[in-house]
């Protein structure tokens, strides 16, 4: 948590400790693995069954220990491309009595505190239900819960421990009644974005369902759905 109990606002995510972990534990992986590589390229280039033969036996009749040190300083930069690309992705929760502000990536979403009835954690997501219990924002990823429940809680939110309309969901199946006109499509539609892992579209569609009135949780890929007021999309999540 970025400020203490007393302070305006309470910053969660990107904390201390986890940013050191990837930025100095990537690097070292990265530098690890490209001295591995080039210490064991000859025994690797005498082995048949070894793919890649040409590019070993290229590197392991490279001069050491120039090769070995090059590639460890790839290896470096490497890890720290991964470091700078999971900070990016990682999203960080700004909260403050009057409002909330969601951040991934540089893009910003805000939510006034009066527009909140309810918030929780689904899975490793930060759900907001406005009025009618509709999705305002569901930001993924995978955020420490008891900071979150600290932050909201402090700053005087109503936070829910979970989702409290969780009985509420039907798994969705194909062709049952009491989904609105053109939800069972994006359904569809949905679940095969969901199973193929392109969570960009996944989000879309479930913004389009929430215009519909119908509220999507996912569990394992499986997609559970509820009914809400229509209009009421979330912001984003997958």
């Amino acid at each position: 948590m970025g400020a203490g109990a007393g302070s305006a606002r309470t910053r969660v995510g990107r904390e201390v400790g986890e940013l050191a972990v990837m930025w100095a534990g990537f690097p070292l992986l990265g530098a690890g693995a490209g001295w591995l590589l080039v210490a064991a390229a000859g025994p690797l280039a005498r082995l048949p069954w070894v793919p890649l033969q040409g590019w070993l036996k290229l590197l392991a009749g490279l001069p050491r220990p120039g090769t070995a040190v090059a590639a460890a300083a790839l290896g470096v930069l490497a890890g720290l491309v991964v470091a700078g690309l999971g900070t990016r992705e990682r999203p960080v929760i700004d909260v403050d009595a009057h409002r909330v502000r969601l951040r991934r990536e540089g893009r910003d979403r805000e939510h006034a505190r009066a527009a909140v009835r309810v918030v929780f954690v689904d899975g490793q997501s930060l759900v907001l239900l406005g009025d009618g219990d509709g999705e305002l924002d569901r930001e993924d990823g995978d955020m420490n819960v008891r900071l979150l429940a600290a932050a909201f809680r402090t700053h005087g939110w109503p936070w829910a421990d979970a989702d409290p309309h969780r009985d509420a969901y039907r798994r969705w199946v194909e062709g049952l009644p009491g989904l609105p006109a053109g939800a069972d499509a994006l359904l569809r539609a949905r679940q095969q974005a969901v199973e193929q892992g392109r969570h960009d579209e996944a989000r879309d569609l479930r913004r389009e369902l929430g215009r519909l009135g119908v509220v999507v949780r996912d569990e394992e890929k499986r997609q559970y759905w509820r009914r809400s007021p229509p209009g009421s999309g979330p912001g984003s999540g997958s």
